[in-house]
């Protein structure tokens, strides 16, 4: 199969290849680390997601975050 090919496939069906990709890895980490291990794993990922999307769109995020949870002035 050239690359062409499987480059229009791809494109044609995204939705379900990547579908099948994440519900097989988390199936694979499901059966390696447990459950509660790839919940956590999953939950620190998506923490994660959320505030580097919230910094690529507000550089002063970060500052306003730490100003709202610790005393003011304490990170500089």
């Amino acid at each position: 199969m050239n690359i062409e090919k499987l480059a229009k496939f791809y494109s044609s069906h995204r939705g379900g290849f990547n579908g099948a990709f994440i519900g097989f890895s988390i199936a694979v980490a499901i059966l390696m680390i447990g459950f509660f291990k790839t919940l956590f794993i999953a939950i620190c990922v998506g923490l994660g997601y959320y505030i580097g999307n919230r910094i690529s769109q507000d550089k002063d995020y970060l500052r306003n975050l730490l100003d709202r949870v610790l005393p003011p002035g304490t990170y500089r």
